[in-house]
């Protein structure tokens, strides 16, 4: 048989694939998932729609574990990098998953549902991987994941769905949809206010058509990809793991450095008392796009590399996160930095800039320098 027909190499598919299939969405594979990138509308329509007014997200492939019982509060305290001390039932958490060394195995974040029952999502080529360190149950196949993001994401829930709307930033509640339970947290992956569902698969199509007809644009992940971009996000394999550990990517608050049970605590410790060499920087360019993999220089000297790059919509600039060499430990390069980023043996000046990108909104007069 050949491989692109053997049933062991075929992409999973969302409950939701149909639903975009109408809407005549351009696919494209992604950590084992064929995914909607983009739809008629495009890339770029899709971005300004999420800043402007309100995108809707199918983020089905991302992982849905659950930990229940008496022991999950201790399992994930002893896992994860920050303290859920600092949270309690209702409410939602970054995290990372660390290895023995301090290296990242994975972002991911933790919804705390109920006072013993929580729901950890982590990036999707990672789903097993974390069930297995966990011991959680994967119900990620019994259930499709949406985003609504943007400024008008609550005015749309109002009308459609209020419970929904007052689950508030970082809140976490179980709200029924059609008499269907299902999870909604006030988290995103956009820079935008929003929330995240987890709904049954029954009731999945019914709600985006829900969303959609109450005024939601669909986009697909190549939007938010760059969304994510502009608002300084990390994506884990690129601006995460490997030698960018929490450190290095500026992500020291989602350690809970008090806390016994840490994770690799004393190579942590060690690590920020004697501060990074290398941290994780916005890079601000002109008219062309940046690009994952190009070298930094400055003066004829290498810095760095471009971890992740695009062209800005909001912005109309190229921006990029790179890792980038400090002057001295714990001291990175600070804003305003010129820099140099090789793009096809071409030089491209750009400026160092603290993310998230979104600050910079024409508005202000340093975006237009």
């Amino acid at each position: 048989m050949p491989p692109s027909q053997d049933p062991a190499l075929a992409l999973r598919r969302s409950p939701l694939h149909e639903v975009h299939q109408a809407a005549g969405a351009t696919f494209g594979s992604f950590a084992g998932w064929e995914l909607p990138l983009r739809y008629p509308s495009g890339t770029v329509a899709e971005h300004r729609a999420c800043r402007e007014a309100a995108a809707l997200f199918d983020v089905s492939h991302l992982g849905s574990l659950l930990l229940e019982g008496p022991s999950a509060f201790g399992t994930l305290q002893a896992a994860l990098s920050n303290d859920l001390r600092r949270i309690g039932p209702g409410r939602a958490q970054y995290s990372l998953l660390l290895e023995p060394d301090g290296q990242v195995a994975d972002d991911l974040m933790v919804w705390w549902e109920a006072p013993e029952r929580f729901w950890v999502l982590p990036n999707a080529a990672q789903t097993a991987v974390v069930a297995a360190r966990l011991g959680a149950e994967d119900r990620t196949a019994e259930r499709a994941l949406l985003a609504l993001q943007g400024p008008r994401a609550r005015s749309i829930l109002q009308a459609t769905w209020p419970e929904a709307a007052a689950v508030g930033h970082f809140q976490v509640a179980a709200v029924a949809f059609h008499g269907a339970a299902c999870v909604v947290a006030g988290t995103g992956y956009t820079g935008e206010d929003g929330v995240e569902i987890a709904v049954p698969l029954a009731q999945a199509p019914a709600l985006w058509t829900t969303l959609v007809d109450a005024g939601a644009t669909p986009a697909g992940l190549a939007a938010r990809d760059t969304l994510r971009l502009e608002a300084g996000l990390p994506l884990m394999g690129q601006d995460l793991g490997g030698r960018i550990g929490p450190l290095e990517a500026g992500l020291g608050w989602a350690v809970g450095w008090e806390k016994p049970e840490l994770p690799a605590r004393e190579v942590l410790l060690a690590a920020r008392q004697a501060g990074p060499r290398w941290r994780l920087r916005g890079l601000l360019g002109g008219r062309r796009p940046l690009r994952a993999g190009a070298p930094v220089e400055r003066d004829g000297q290498a810095l760095g590399t471009c971890t992740s790059g695009s062209f800005s919509p909001l912005l109309g600039r190229g921006i990029a996160l790179a890792l980038l060499a400090c002057p001295a430990p714990g001291h990175p390069l600070p804003d305003g930095t010129a820099v140099r980023v090789l793009l096809r043996h071409e030089e491209e000046p750009a400026t160092v800039v603290t993310p998230p990108f979104t600050r910079l909104r024409p508005e202000d007069p340093g975006a237009s320098r």
